[in-house]
């Protein structure tokens, strides 16, 4: 089972049994029956409100908590996100189809999930790529980069105003070339980032949420869509926003780019002084971005933070977890209710997997907050070569745009999709466009989805001639100059390549891809399983599949169950045990 810690007002009784309507100190989350398959339990994403907190797990289904009540949605689709706001749910598939429901979105039937994203009038323009929720709205970001937003628009949170637009139960076009949508469950504004790393803001700022600077905030309490100036220098990575605040997420490339290191990430706020960790004093709130800054974020890079109501949740790579804002509730976890106006660490209870922080996930509720274990998924191989090709440790080959940009990749990546021909012809393709057209590229291939149409069917011909990865996998297995780490076993050593190990195994996962350790030149000793047992693993690793000549034995089900463990393999279909027990009948 998951690790999951929580914190903060206690509405979820019969989940959270004996315990006070406060939890001020972080608590071990137990969810569900403890005989459910575990795979059902694996937590990929937590979302939640005042009143209900949904699951969303591994496998595409989701659970909603609501009135002391459990209960499955029920989409017809696998869920790839959700998002819940004040009084409405929001729901992205794999498929790229959207459904919700609320007040204002369906107010005829509220409890009603129904399908937003086929009420785009474009139908061009119906892929639905990312979801956020806001107070009393929805915004959708589509596969062309056009962002929408659905419900209330008061307070001008869907770049309008009430003159010209009071609400709206269809999705109406917010703005084109939008790169990313940044919002928060509770806020009633919202930011819009272009593919230029401009950035556009509207919706309440009367405490300065916006960051619009003071003379702005003078003259009106909410905005219409806007270009936000003076914001800090660097890729803006995330914006969270609360009710009255908002926290930036800046990385800036090392100084030195012989350094093999993670980019700096800052964090920048404004808005409430409660709320925005910047130490100032009463009543003085702040009206533009402005850094945070804290001997805690020093020499540790920040992975994850989230944004509540009005408290703050931030974890880095030493495994700190630093808090601040509102605690009426025990929401930061210090073990009190007062109120934090810096950063500040808090203790936590040894989790199961500390050595592998990374994959730790924080998710602030409107008075709660949530830490929880959820690793990259093994599910679909095709989201982790996505995020390995982002990976810079691990490129070794360049393509040149057509601005004389070089954009980065790893050679092995490519290979599980695209044969040595199909490289070049990639490269000659890549030369006529831009960074931005090239990763979508990237992306189509790996995942054979259409991210962007006109794109797609310009290297159609090169996405339809990939093998199956795993007939690709086969080949890199016959190639020593493609293995680059020594698995060592008794008199025998054994090589793999890295990225191959860190699809399959947790084990690897967390040690190639530590934030802390350099594993670089390790070497293991698994000298506990037999040679055929190791035969069958190193294939199976690559393909799997097993080999047809291989003997099956009890012996070598029961050796490699426990190599399952010892190596944390994340099973796919089929998984290894299935194949063996199959071969085994068989023979038998």
């Amino acid at each position: 089972m998951n690790d999951c810690l929580f914190f903060g007002l206690n509405q979820f009784q019969k989940l959270l049994k004996n315990e006070s309507i406060k939890i001020t100190k972080p608590i071990q989350f137990k969810f569900g029956n403890e005989n459910e398959n575990e795979n059902e339990k694996q937590i990929k994403q937590i979302s939640s409100n005042e009143e209900r907190i949904i699951f969303l797990f591994e496998n595409g289904k989701a659970i909603e908590y609501l009135s002391e009540n459990l209960k499955e949605i029920e989409i017809e689709e696998n869920i790839q996100k959700l998002t819940v706001g004040n009084e409405n749910e929001a729901i992205l598939t794999i498929e790229g189809n959207v459904f919700a429901k609320g007040e204002e979105i369906n107010p005829k039937n509220p409890n009603q999930f129904i399908n937003i994203s086929s009420l785009i009038e474009d139908r061009n323009d119906r892929i639905i790529q990312d979801i956020f929720s806001g107070y009393s709205s929805i915004y959708l970001l589509t596969s062309n980069q056009n962002a929408y937003g659905i419900g209330d628009d008061f307070f001008c949170q869907l770049g309008f105003d009430s003159e010209t637009l009071l609400s709206t139960q269809k999705p109406i076009l917010m703005m084109k070339n939008v790169s990313k949508i940044f919002s928060g469950n509770t806020s009633i504004h919202v930011f819009l980032l272009n593919s230029n790393q401009e950035l556009f803001g509207c919706g309440w700022s009367n405490f300065g949420q916006l960051g619009l600077g003071k003379s702005i905030n003078k003259n009106t309490e909410i905005q219409k869509l806007t270009q936000i100036q003076n914001i800090p220098k660097g890729k803006i990575i995330d914006i969270q926003c609360g009710i009255k605040h908002s926290i930036m997420l800046i990385e800036n490339e090392n100084e030195n780019e012989n350094e093999n290191q993670n980019p700096k990430r800052k964090l920048y706020s404004c808005g409430y002084y409660l709320n925005n960790g910047l130490d100032k004093n009463e009543y003085e709130n702040t009206y533009e971005f402005t850094e945070i800054k804290s001997s805690l974020f020093e020499n540790n890079n920040i992975l994850d933070f989230s944004v509540g109501f009005d408290h703050n949740l931030i974890l880095t790579s030493n495994s700190k977890l630093i808090v601040f804002g509102n605690n009426e509730h025990g929401q930061l976890g210090t073990g009190d209710t007062k109120h934090q106006l810096i950063p500040i660490q808090i203790e936590l209870p040894k989790l199961r997997f500390n050595e592998d922080i990374s994959n730790y996930h924080l998710s602030c509720g409107w008075q709660n907050s949530f830490l929880y274990y959820s690793p990259p998924s093994f599910s679909n191989l095709e989201e982790d070569l996505i995020k390995l090709f982002r990976r810079k440790e691990f490129c070794d080959i360049s393509f040149k745009t057509k601005n004389g940009e070089m954009i980065e990749a790893h050679k092995l990546i490519l290979k599980y999709g695209l044969n040595q021909n199909e490289i070049e012809k990639l490269q000659e393709i890549i030369s006529k466009k831009s960074i931005k057209e090239s990763n979508q590229i990237f992306e189509m291939i790996y995942s054979n989805r259409i991210i962007n149409p006109k794109l797609y069917y310009e290297i159609k011909e090169i996405i339809n001639s990939n093998e199956k990865i795993e007939e690709t996998m086969k080949r890199i297995y016959l190639n020593e100059n493609e293995k680059d780490f020594i698995i060592e076993r008794k008199e025998k050593q054994y090589k793999f390549p890295k990225l191959i190990l860190i699809m399959r195994s947790e084990l690897y996962r967390g040690m190639f891809l530590s934030v802390t350790e350099d594993t670089s030149n390790k070497v293991t000793d698994y000298s506990e399983l037999s040679n055929k047992s190791f035969q069958i693993f190193e294939y199976w690793i690559y393909s799997n599949q097993i080999k047809d000549e291989i003997q099956i034995t009890q012996e070598i089900i029961d050796e490699l169950e426990t190599g399952i463990d010892y190596f944390q393999l994340n099973q796919t279909n089929p998984n290894l045990i299935d194949l063996l027990i199959n071969k085994f009948n068989n023979q038998n």
